[in-house]
């Protein structure tokens, strides 16, 4: 029922920032709970943060809180995360995921619908 389309990612020197988006489809955009992960090569999925339907809420993890912002535009169907601050570590495939559960979740089987996934690197 929903699509999921990232965009914004790039080549960032460390410390620098960048900001990506994702695109949603359809109607009911504020009813799903809005998350992003991420997973470099050779690496499991992770999560990076969760942002509630109004956007009243938010969820980061612990290895990048205060230095990433997410927030949604529901006007738009769009969710945005804004990366300051970046470290080489910080590189991996950005994926855009959401939900129909109630609660903000950072378990990536929680979540039933996808994007692509957008590339950010950051060099040292």
């Amino acid at each position: 029922q929903v699509q999921l389309v990232e965009s914004g990612g790039g080549l960032v020197q460390a410390g620098g920032s960048l900001r990506l988006s994702c695109a949603a489809s359809g109607r009911t955009f504020s009813r799903y709970v809005m998350g992003w992960f991420r997973q470099a090569p050779g690496k499991e999925r992770e999560f990076v943060a969760a942002i509630s339907g109004s956007g009243g809420s938010t969820y980061y993890a612990d290895s990048v809180k205060g230095r990433f912002t997410i927030s949604r535009d529901n006007a738009k169907n769009t969710v945005y995360l804004q990366m300051n601050s970046l470290k080489p570590e910080d590189t991996a495939i950005y994926y855009c995921a959401a939900t129909s559960r109630t609660f903000l979740s950072r378990t990536y089987y929680e979540y039933d619908y996808w994007g692509q996934g957008t590339q950010v690197t950051v060099s040292s």
